[in-house]
């Protein structure tokens, strides 16, 4: 029971902190609210017992990468941020819903068609030992995920290389 209520806690925040995330015009609430967005789900692993990913969802995710979009906000001056307000149209609006209805049908028909809910609430109770999960982060076969992980360090460390040319060249003009 315990369970059922801290899964519910988690899932508002979670929620709630996305939907705040995407609507709020302050793009550093927006970075906090991704922050609380990603502990919410690092509160999920906890539910879980999934510790492994608990602390690395909080270490990388949360920590590392919402500190990589601050700084990389902060890198952006003011007057580049302070123009960016965009008023969304009717038509717009109603092509965002429409797009976002599709996505769900979507969703629901391939989780439907492939039974994974049904074979999820089978293995509820099932344990996937450590040693399996440890395997599967950093080898290299199918469904294992070494080479992401290493195109996203890759990806990230370009990133903070452009990030630091674009100040670079930011000081240079003035």
């Amino acid at each position: 029971m315990a369970n059922i209520i801290m899964f519910g806690i988690f899932a508002v925040v979670i929620l709630g902190s996305a939907v705040m995330c995407v609507a709020t015009k302050r793009i550093m609430r927006a970075a906090t609210f991704l922050l609380f967005v990603l502990f919410g789900v690092a509160g999920l692993y906890f539910i879980l017992d999934y510790t492994f990913l608990s602390a690395a969802q909080i270490s990388i995710y949360a920590g590392a990468l919402t500190m990589m979009y601050i700084f990389a906000i902060q890198l952006v001056g003011k007057r580049t941020l302070q123009g960016l307000v965009e008023h969304v149209k009717g038509s717009k609006a109603v092509g965002a819903a429409l797009v976002t209805l599709a996505g769900f049908l979507t969703v629901a028909v391939v989780l439907l068609k492939n039974e994974f809910l049904f074979k999820a609430c089978e293995m509820a109770d099932a344990e996937v030992p450590m040693d399996v999960i440890g395997t599967a982060l950093v080898g290299s076969d199918k469904y294992q995920y070494v080479l992401p992980f290493e195109f996203i360090s890759v990806f990230l460390l370009a990133c903070i290389i452009g990030g630091i040319v674009v100040a670079r060249k930011d000081k240079e003009d003035k």
